[in-house]
């Protein structure tokens, strides 16, 4: 296995790994990435932290290459984020690298192999505080953009931010701050307060997700694609269709798709069905600025 090394400034290179395959097929190189963030907690303390953030791209995909910064979700318990491991989702990586992106996948702090402090805990379901949750984790994406942007082969202004159930949160939440160079944002799955366990398409404080969201369409300006399916055993049907409608009634730019029911909790359609989405992701990027193949 060969390695290879990029000198990128900003981030400190832990590894990196060239998959061969077939010498006529794309080269998809994996790096692991360590990026120092500093983020407010939902308490208010300040966090700093060394976050693992895993990189994939194309090594025969023109550059500078745009980036796409992928966010994980959250587990409901702690055993759980901390079995996280290191965020990948390698085959949604793959399948955007090889439409000539950069992928940045951070594991956040308080997950997996970056470890830490649980600093999105948004409270008791009966007295939920969303916000400070998702304004660190939005802070932390865009550490990680400012770190990847600053290596030679990612380019400046060509950004893509997608997320899978808080990391979707997360899409929504930066798409209202309107940060310069991001011409998208995908939400799967997005929201809050869900327990397929104790509480199956019931999230806790959906009225004060939905207030939230009308919040966030008040300023978000980029274009939205929002991906839910019929039976997200975290937030049911009708949810997602409420928080979207609030934030679209605010002057938030969206689409919404809410696919069939997908397996048996459709809240893990972004991993275990890829090709539902892929069709409707391409549609999306190719219609604001990103001439992708298939």
């Amino acid at each position: 296995m060969k390695r290879r090394l990029d000198a990128g400034r900003g981030a400190l290179i832990a590894g990196a790994f060239l998959m061969l395959g077939d010498p006529a097929a794309a080269r998809l190189i994996e790096e692991n990435l360590r990026v120092p963030v500093t983020i407010g907690s939902a308490n208010g303390e300040l966090v700093a932290r060394e976050i693992v953030v895993t990189v994939f791209h194309d090594d025969t995909m023109p550059r500078p290459y745009p980036l796409l910064v992928l966010n994980h979700g959250r587990a409901v318990d702690a055993a759980s984020r901390s079995a996280l491991g290191r965020a990948r989702f390698s085959v949604a990586s793959r399948w955007f690298a090889a439409r000539g992106f950069m992928v940045a996948v951070p594991t956040r702090i308080g997950y997996g192999v970056t470890g830490g402090p649980d600093i999105e805990n948004s409270g008791p379901c009966n007295s939920k505080n969303y916000q400070p949750a998702y304004a660190g984790s939005t802070d932390l994406t865009l550490q990680v953009i400012a770190a990847l942007r600053r290596r030679r082969d990612v380019a400046q202004d060509r950004t893509v931010v997608v997320g899978q159930s808080f990391g979707g949160m997360t899409s929504i939440t930066l798409a209202a701050r309107n940060p310069p160079g991001i011409q998208a944002f995908i939400n799967f799955a997005g929201g809050g307060g869900g327990n397929p366990k104790d509480r199956p398409q019931k999230p806790c404080a959906p009225q004060l997700l939905e207030r939230m969201f009308a919040g966030y369409g008040k300023t978000a300006r980029a274009p939205t694609l929002w991906i839910y399916t019929e039976n997200d055993r975290y937030f049911g049907p009708a949810h997602p269709r409420a928080w979207f409608d609030a934030f679209r009634a605010a002057g938030g730019k969206g689409e919404f798709h809410q696919f069939p029911p997908s397996g048996d909790d459709g809240h893990r359609l972004f991993t275990d069905a890829p090709q539902s989405w892929q069709p409707v992701v391409l549609t999306f990027l190719n219609a604001n600025g990103y001439i992708l193949r298939r």
